[in-house]
């Protein structure tokens, strides 16, 4: 019962509302995001480099496959998951800044582009739907997660890589690395960047896809949750019910446009 009440208690704080960026952080917002995603900075190099992780964890299902299916990216940002992926299946996008990916180089593996998962077709389904380093950012992230679980083919995955955001290792590693180094370049407070940005913790979005889906199963990079700087889901076998439920509910939330995208924060692990 104590499972169903945490659950029914982190439904209720949702949609989320994203805090404000005050204005000096708010000036630089954009310049610092594509610095950032493009690992222009020493610590957002080191960035790119751990967050490999992720990437492998989510395709190691379709490593070496000929045919890997349909797949739905959520948060798609650069595409860079697309270097991971192999080639052959058809590879959906949700991901409204378009401007991340208009110029990217893996654009021609995708079939088709979505600003909102309530964009994509009726009838469409995917043998796998995937996330990295996005589902933390998502202000009606139940909804979206309801929407996805709809979308899975029969036997289909969802396959999610997050920052361990609320854990110790986590924190420390970026108030040390990323925090530090934004400190000194630009004199102003990088956690009120993170609040903007992360407004799930590991812990909820576990909670919520544990909540979704009968089957989950979990990895960590690191020493379990607290002590690590990542953490990856593999969710089968969707709660048609529920999903439904979650999506009646939560179908008026804010759009998912506006709550969905990857912000510079989003996938800095330290």
């Amino acid at each position: 019962m104590s499972g169903a009440r945490d659950l029914a208690a982190l439904l209720a704080r949702f949609p989320k509302t994203r805090p404000s960026l005050p204005p000096k952080l708010e000036a630089i917002y954009t310049q610092y995001y594509l610095a950032n995603r493009g690992g222009e900075t020493p610590a957002s190099s080191l960035s790119q480099r751990l967050e490999s992780w992720l990437h492998r964890q989510v395709a190691a299902d379709v490593r070496g496959a000929i045919d890997p299916g349909a797949t739905l990216e959520l948060g798609a940002g650069t595409l860079n998951q697309l270097a991971y992926e192999p080639s052959g299946g058809a590879y959906d996008i949700v991901e409204p800044f378009q401007a991340l990916f208009a110029d990217s180089r893996w654009l021609g593996g995708v079939r088709d582009d979505f600003a909102d998962i309530r964009n994509v077709p009726p009838g469409r389904t995917y043998q796998r739907i995937t996330s990295i380093a996005s589902l933390e950012h998502i202000c009606d992230l139940p909804f979206v997660l309801a929407r996805a679980a709809r979308l899975l083919a029969p036997g289909g995955t969802l396959r999610a890589a997050i920052p361990s955001e609320g854990g110790f290792l986590w924190k420390l590693g970026w108030m040390a690395t990323t925090g530090l180094e934004f400190r000194v370049r630009h004199g102003l407070d990088y956690g009120l960047l993170m609040a903007h940005e992360h407004v799930n913790d590991a812990r909820e979005i576990e909670v919520l896809v544990r909540g979704l889906f009968e089957e989950v199963e979990v990895k960590s990079f690191g020493l379990g949750r607290q002590l690590s700087l990542y953490r990856f889901l593999a969710a089968r076998k969707p709660r048609l019910d529920v999903a439904a439920d979650w999506d009646t509910r939560f179908a008026t939330a804010q759009a998912s446009a506006d709550s969905i995208r990857r912000g510079q924060g989003g996938s800095t692990a330290a």
